[in-house]
């Protein structure tokens, strides 16, 4: 899965944010890495449903991007660690108001409550959505 970058042919400065936040997991990731750095298999477990080829895919993308730092210890057994760039996050400071207006507009909502008129889950009930989250 590469991603060709189109400089120069973007037209605002959000066109240019979504090329590099593009992709089912990015944000997921971003915001993973916000608590704490992780190693591979941390990430893999906290982003149920991702497969170990989309996210070694979407983990080289956003270190090509300088988002991401991979951090590589030369240790018997090989450990890789990952972690926010300052540029990183920056990016995930950004994407703070999109995630209070998704809770405002989408989780607390008409859509929060289910068919059978039970409240479902919200970001910020007790129940972590990643696990070790805030």
């Amino acid at each position: 899965m590469t991603t060709v970058r189109r400089p120069g042919a973007y037209v605002c400065g959000i066109d240019a944010a979504m090329d590099v936040i593009g992709g089912k997991w990015k944000v997921l990731i971003l915001w993973a890495l916000h608590v704490r750095p992780c190693r591979f298999g941390e990430l893999r477990r906290e982003l149920p449903g991702v497969t170990e080829k989309v996210l070694a895919a979407q983990l080289r993308e956003l270190e090509a991007d300088g988002i991401v730092h991979r951090e590589a210890y030369d240790e018997v057994p090989p450990r890789v660690e990952y972690s926010l760039t300052p540029r990183g996050v920056s990016l995930n400071d950004a994407l703070g108001p999109l995630g209070a207006w998704g809770r405002t507009n989408i989780l607390d909502g008409p859509a929060a409550v289910g068919s059978a008129g039970v409240r479902q889950v919200r970001e910020d009930d007790d129940v972590a959505l990643i696990a070790g989250g805030p």
